[in-house]
């Protein structure tokens, strides 16, 4: 994830853009971040799921073959 300070800088900027709106070189500075942001996110998402296992309710492994092979395959 990002550091805590990025995590702020994109809250004061967010803030400052609903309030009083930003210069060109803030908005690209929101975007870099915004981007980075996202990045990360999915990263940590995919991450997640392929830790994930799928059962139904009588225990059989539902998981589906491509989230299966992708998680055999790392």
């Amino acid at each position: 994830m990002l550091s805590k300070e990025k995590m702020n800088r994109i809250n004061e900027l967010s803030k400052k853009s609903k309030n009083e709106g930003l210069t060109n070189q803030e908005q690209k500075e929101q975007e870099g971040l915004r981007k980075e942001y996202l990045s990360a996110f999915r990263g940590n998402m995919k991450k997640t799921l392929k830790n994930v296992k799928i059962v139904d309710p009588k225990g059989n492994d539902v998981t589906p073959r491509k989230l299966r092979n992708d998680q055999n395959f790392h």
